[in-house]
């Protein structure tokens, strides 16, 4: 019982500590912002203190303060209070760079909520966890509100699908589609394919491109949103494409970009050849295909594609149909930049943005409605594209043309 005690007391202890700890921080960020905010006015009026009235009176001059308000922030809730500023110039009044008018939170709380949300998190769990990582005081970000927040999300996503893309010109394209459960459609429709495109601009820049629901890969549906770029201004489809065999994005492409240099996907085809093989066989013939397209050059690669060819076509003619009949768009990356063959060989840049749209979806059992999917989708792949690394300099993509 004394051990039990004992560490009670010293847990206790801790949590004291840190509760000590947090106030003393919250109270050091609430004075700077404060003594920040104050001299952003001071500032502000001092650089305006010629303006004069007929009667030599400024025209800029403090008139006490704005009510406090509490702004949420990622230590805590911090009550603030501004000054105001009465501006009696017509038209002119002061605006706040450091405390904009009606800011209740601080962005990079704004910014934890989609984290969250790609975690998993419920929107009826939001309140408990955002308590945890916020404070008991934190205000607005009820269950509620991040409804409201998904809305807005929504509106996003309609006007980004919008955007003008007349300035645009992308090097590389990549494509693939991913299907989803969506629990409130009915049941014939419940199997949503979303077909997803990522492009990569000439100053090396990794972007979303598009995103569209359908209900299978097919060509009408990837000829849809090829044919959407180009209603919203893409004047010329990228240098080179990337995906795996589905048939429906390729004829789609040929029609609407036909001048794109088609990369199938690596990763897919040597899953699908290895897929026609034995399991014993597997690792070796691996390494096999992993010789192809680690080559150093093309001529290199194409060896190995004919020694692969004949050691295994007696015994396993499918898994050699299969890499013959893809043989031109499989070795396709090797005419551009050999910095940029690790990219655009396979659709890794697009599965990594998909990887976490699953671990959502995962977590959540699916999605509620097809919008909602869309929302889902579009603002993890956003969260997503923020990390991506630019890998190559601006002129080693204008290479490339």
């Amino acid at each position: 019982m004394e051990n039990n005690d004992c560490d009670y007391l010293e847990k206790q202890v801790k949590e004291e500590a840190n509760s000590a700890l947090e106030l003393i921080i919250r109270e050091g960020a609430c004075r700077m912002l404060q003594a920040a905010i104050g001299n952003e006015v001071s500032e502000y009026i001092e650089r305006l203190k010629d303006e004069k009235d007929s009667r030599n009176r400024g025209l800029v001059v403090r008139n006490g303060s704005l009510p406090a308000r509490e702004i949420v922030t990622g230590i805590g809730p911090l009550r603030l209070k501004q000054p105001r500023i009465h501006d009696k110039r017509d038209g002119l009044h002061f605006i706040s760079n450091i405390l904009p008018r009606y800011m209740r939170r601080f962005p990079s709380v704004d910014a934890l909520i989609p984290a969250l949300y790609l975690k998993g998190i419920s929107t009826g769990d939001f309140s408990k966890v955002l308590e945890s990582i916020l404070g008991k005081n934190a205000s607005g970000l009820s269950a509620t509100n991040i409804v409201r927040l998904k809305r807005l999300w929504e509106q996003d996503y309609k006007d980004w699908a919008r955007r003008d893309l007349s300035s645009k010109r992308y090097v590389y394209f990549w494509a693939d589609g991913i299907y989803f459960n969506v629990r409130l459609e009915d049941a014939e429709n419940k199997r949503q394919c979303i077909l997803i495109i990522m492009g990569t601009l000439e100053n090396g820049k990794k972007e979303l491109v598009s995103i569209l629901d359908g209900y299978r890969e097919s060509k009408q549906a990837w000829q849809e949103m090829l044919g959407d770029l180009k209603h919203r201004g893409l004047k010329e489809g990228p240098k080179l494409a990337v995906g795996d065999g589905g048939l429906g994005f390729w004829a789609a492409l040929r029609e609407e970009f036909p001048e794109t240099i088609e990369q199938r996907c690596w990763v897919h085809k040597t899953a699908n050849i290895l897929d026609k093989m034995p399991k014993s066989i597997q690792p070796r013939a691996k390494v096999h295909i992993r010789d192809m397209y680690m080559a150093p050059t093309k001529e290199e690669a194409l060896k190995a594609c004919h020694h692969f060819l004949s050691q295994y076509q007696a015994k396993y003619e499918r898994a050699c149909n299969c890499l013959e009949k893809d043989k031109d768009s499989l070795f396709a990356f090797y005419d551009f930049p050999a910095e940029h063959w690790l990219q655009i060989r396979s659709t890794n840049p697009i599965e990594s943005t998909f990887a976490t749209v699953r671990l959502r979806t995962n977590r959540t059992k699916g999605c509620g409605s097809r919008l909602a999917t869309l929302t889902m989708v579009f603002k993890l792949a956003m969260e997503t594209e923020k990390n991506l690394a630019e890998n190559q300099r601006a002129s080693t993509y204008r290479k490339v043309h």
